[in-house]
C-alpha cells in the first residue's frame, strides 16, 4: 500500500505545516515532498525526499545535477512525472538567483559575477559565457562563446570579442564551469585569460573578470590579483 502524505499525522502534513507556519519554516525534503504528493509502499513522500536529499549531502545543486533517468531508477516511487517536477524545481529555483541579480542591473563584484552564473554550477559539460557591460557595469547581457566537454572547451577569442562589438560593451565577465568541482585554474584557463585580456587592451574594452564556476563556489582571476 503506497504510503502517502495524508497518511501523516495533521501537524507533520508539509502542506498544513506551509499554511500555518510558512515555506521558510519546511525543511528542503518537504517542500520537495508536497511537488511530489505521495512516497511508495514502504516510504511517505517525506521520507522518500529526506533519503533523496541525504544522497545528495543536502545539496539542491547536486539534486539539480540529477538526470530523470537517474531518479526513476534509483529511488522507487520516483516515475518519469515526478523526477520531471523535482527537476523543473531546480531550474526554477537557479532562474530566480539570475534574476536577482539581474534586477540589481549592475555587477558590483566578482559575486554578483558569480551569482549571475549560477546555473552554470549544475552543467554536465565544461561551457565558456561571456557577460556584456556597459562603462558603468550595468548589464546589457550574455552570450555563450564555447560549449566542450568534461576536462574542457575551445574558446575562440575572435567569436567572444565579436560579441562585445556588437552589443557595444565596453567591459566584459569570462565565465566558464569546471563540472569536476575543481576550482583550481588549468595552465589552459592561464592561458585563456591572458590572450583575453590582450584582446581587450587591444580594443580598449575592460576585463572586469575571469570567473570559474564549480559546485563547491567559485574562483576569480581579479581577487586573486591575476587580472
Amino acid at each position: 500500500m503506497k504510503i502517502g502524505i495524508k497518511d501523516l499525522p495533521l501537524d507533520e502534513r508539509p502542506r498544513e505545516k506551509m499554511m500555518a507556519q510558512g515555506a521558510a519554516a519546511l525543511s528542503d525534503a518537504e517542500l520537495l515532498a508536497i511537488l511530489i504528493g505521495s512516497g511508495n509502499s514502504e516510504e511517505t513522500a517525506v521520507g522518500l525526499m529526506q533519503r533523496v536529499m541525504k544522497d545528495c549531502n543536502g545539496s539542491l545543486n547536486a539534486l539539480g545535477r540529477m538526470s530523470i533517468d537517474d531518479l526513476m531508477r534509483r529511488y522507487k516511487g520516483i516515475g518519469e512525472a515526478k523526477a520531471i517536477t523535482l527537476l523543473a524545481a531546480c531550474e526554477l529555483g537557479s532562474r530566480r538567483r539570475r534574476e536577482e541579480v539581474v534586477e540589481r542591473k549592475k555587477i558590483g563584484n566578482s559575486r554578483d559575477a558569480y551569482e549571475y552564473f549560477a546555473d552554470m554550477r549544475d552543467l554536465p559539460l565544461e561551457e565558456c559565457r561571456v557577460l556584456l557591460l556597459r562603462q558603468n557595469h550595468s548589464i546589457i547581457g550574455a552570450a555563450t562563446v564555447s560549449k566542450g566537454g568534461i576536462a574542457g572547451t575551445a574558446v575562440d577569442v575572435r567569436e567572444l570579442m565579436r560579441h562585445a562589438i556588437l552589443q557595444r560593451a565596453t567591459a566584459i565577465v569570462l565565465c566558464h564551469n569546471h563540472p569536476s568541482g575543481n576550482l583550481r585554474p588549468s595552465r589552459e584557463d592561464d592561458q585563456l585569460t591572458k590572450r583575453v585580456a590582450t584582446a581587450c587592451e587591444t580594443m580598449n574594452i575592460q576585463f572586469v573578470d575571469h570567473i570559474i564556476v564549480a559546485d563547491t563556489g567559485y574562483f576569480s582571476y581579479r581577487e586573486e590579483g591575476k587580472i
